[in-house]
């Protein structure tokens, strides 16, 4: 063993003994414990523009339960892959789900007009809201959601470009408050399951 593996390895074997020391030391007595409280920072006040071109903000959406998607309409696969998991999702809920309103956010205003938008989300079904705005305004949303995006040249294309996003479905409460997100790759029946724990 080398001299310098032999340090390494005796500094894991003095860190493990100190932590059993103190473990054993403190049995029995009251510690002081990491408390957290209040709620995850994501959503938050936006303007933007709908698919029919009319200006909305998060407060048009009061009342009920928001399943916020963030993406783009030249995305090969990933979104809309992840807007028919939550179409299915929806329609396995029943009547319960017009309590929820999928919304559809655009990573790529320069290209997602709400005429694209009105286009795309069609193919999902007439209960999706397909949201757009300008660069800043989609830039303060994605912020307030926390979600990464960046915009990358496809290779020997002056042109084309796609774009690199998270690929979270949040849900909303109907005052706006976050709930709980669905991470890429959840099937729509564990999709539908969460929505009604929370309906």
């Amino acid at each position: 063993m080398s001299r310098r593996l032999a340090v390494i390895v005796a500094g894991f074997l003095i860190g493990a003994l100190a932590g059993a020391a103190a473990l054993v030391l403190n049995k029995g007595h009251e510690t002081l414990g990491v408390a957290t409280t209040g709620t995850a920072l994501v959503g938050g006040p936006f303007t933007l523009v709908d698919q029919t071109g009319k200006t909305v903000t998060e407060r048009d959406f009061r009342g009920r339960y928001m399943l916020v998607f963030f993406g783009f309409t030249h995305c090969p696969d990933i979104c809309p892959a992840e807007l028919q998991v939550i179409a299915a999702s929806l329609e396995a809920l029943g009547p319960a789900a017009k309590k929820v309103v999928p919304v559809f956010i655009t990573v790529d205003p320069e290209r997602d007009t709400p005429e694209v938008m009105a286009d795309y989300i069609k193919n999902f079904g007439d209960e999706f809201v397909g949201l757009t705005g300008s660069p800043e305004q989609i830039a303060a949303v994605a912020k307030a959601y926390r979600v990464a995006y960046a915009k990358f040249q496809e290779k020997d294309s002056v042109t084309d470009y796609s774009v690199d996003h998270s690929a979270l479905v949040y849900l909303m409460s109907p005052n706006g408050d976050y709930i709980t997100h669905l991470p890429y790759g959840t099937s729509a029946e564990k999709m539908a399951e969460t929505l009604r724990r929370y309906l």
